[in-house]
C-alpha cells in the first residue's frame, strides 16, 4: 500500500482512551507519533492531552485529522457508531486512510466495516488484543490481526510499539475469531484459578507459598500468575471489565451456535459471569468471579484471616 509509516510523518487518530487505550496510545505518541484523541468522556483523555495529543469532538474530527485511525471501546454497537455512524471515523476518512478496530467485536462486524471501508478506498482491519492493562502498560499486548497482508505488514510500526506478539491471522475478521478462541481459554482457565485458591484456603495453605509451587508448573497460566495475586490482595480493579467479558462470550457462544459447535465449558463460563454481574460486579476486573464462587462456598474472601 502507498501509506508509508513513520514517526513525525504518519498522524495518529484515536478513538478510546479507557483502561487500554490511554496505555496504548500513549506508546505511540512516546515513539513520535502526532496523536488526535476522542472519547466519550474528555476526562479520560486530558492526561494524554497534557502530552501534546489533540482532542476532537467526535471520531469523524478524529479521522479529518489523522492517517492511521484506531478505535478501541466497549461493545460492537460502539463499534458500529464510532466507525460507521455518520459522525464516525469512515465519514471523515479520505482515501488510503486506515481504520484500525482493537476492540474485541464481532467478526461479522469487521467484515462490514472492511467492505465499508473499501466503497471509500479506505482500508480496514481488525487488531483485538490480549494482555489486559499489564499489557497494554507494559507494551507486551498479543495482537491478532484480520486483514489485507500488504495493509497489516505497513501497520508493523505501529503494531510494535503497542505489542510484543504480532501476528496477521487472515482476512477481515479473522483476528476477531482468534480472539474469541483467546476469551474461551481465559473463561475455562479463570474458573481453574478461583476454585484452585479456594481449595487452597480452604485446606488450611498459605496461598502465596502454594502459588510458588504450582505457578511454574504444568498449571501455570498468566491468569494464575498475574491475577492470583491480586485475587489474594482483594485487589479487583479492571484489568478488563466482567461485563466487556461477558459481551466476548456471548459472541463466542453466538458463532459457535452458527457452526454447529457444542461449547459446554464457555456457556458455563458464561453463567458464572452473569452471576458475577448480577450480584454488582460488573465493573470489576474478570478475577471477581472469585467473589461469587467464595460466596457459593460461604467463603466470606474479602474478610478471611
Amino acid at each position: 500500500m502507498a501509506l508509508e509509516i513513520a514517526p513525525g510523518k504518519t498522524r495518529i487518530g484515536w478513538i478510546g482512551t479507557g483502561v487500554m487505550g490511554s496505555s496504548m496510545v500513549g506508546h505511540l505518541m512516546a515513539a513520535g507519533y502526532a496523536a488526535t484523541v476522542f472519547t466519550r468522556s474528555k476526562a479520560k483523555a486530558e492526561a494524554l492531552i497534557g502530552r501534546g495529543a489533540m482532542w476532537a469532538e467526535t471520531p469523524k474530527a478524529v479521522a479529518e485529522q489523522s492517517d492511521v485511525i484506531f478505535s478501541i471501546v466497549g461493545f460492537p454497537c460502539d463499534v458500529r457508531e464510532v466507525l460507521l455512524g455518520t459522525n464516525g471515523a469512515l465519514a471523515g476518512s479520505k482515501p488510503g486512510n486506515v481504520l484500525v478496530d482493537m476492540t474485541t467485536s464481532e467478526p461479522s462486524l469487521a467484515v462490514e466495516i472492511h467492505a465499508a471501508a473499501k466503497t471509500k478506498d479506505v482500508h480496514s482491519v481488525d487488531a483485538p488484543v490480549s494482555g489486559g492493562d499489564i499489557g497494554a502498560k507494559n507494551a507486551t499486548l498479543s495482537i491478532m490481526i484480520g486483514g489485507e497482508k500488504s495493509v497489516v505488514e505497513a501497520l508493523q510500526p505501529l503494531f510494535a510499539a503497542m505489542g510484543k506478539t504480532i501476528v496477521h491471522q487472515g482476512g477481515p475478521g479473522a483476528g476477531q475469531h482468534t480472539k474469541m478462541a483467546n476469551q474461551i481459554l481465559i473463561a475455562t482457565n479463570m474458573i481453574g484459578v478461583c476454585e484452585s485458591l479456594l481449595y487452597g484456603y480452604k485446606a488450611g495453605l498459605d496461598l502465596p507459598t502454594m502459588l510458588q509451587s504450582v505457578g511454574p508448573g504444568a498449571a501455570g497460566s498468566w491468569s494464575l500468575n498475574n491475577l492470583g495475586p491480586r485475587i489474594m490482595a482483594n485487589n479487583f480493579d479492571p484489568g478488563f471489565f466482567v461485563e466487556h467479558f461477558i459481551k466476548d462470550m456471548g459472541i463466542a457462544l453466538s458463532e459457535a451456535r452458527r457452526m454447529g459447535l457444542c461449547l459446554p465449558g464457555l456457556a458455563l463460563g458464561e453463567q458464572l459471569y452473569l452471576s458475577v454481574k448480577a450480584k454488582g460486579w460488573g465493573r470489576n476486573g474478570t478475577h471477581a468471579l472469585m467473589l461469587a464462587l467464595a460466596e457459593m462456598a460461604n467463603v466470606d474472601w474479602r474478610n478471611r484471616k
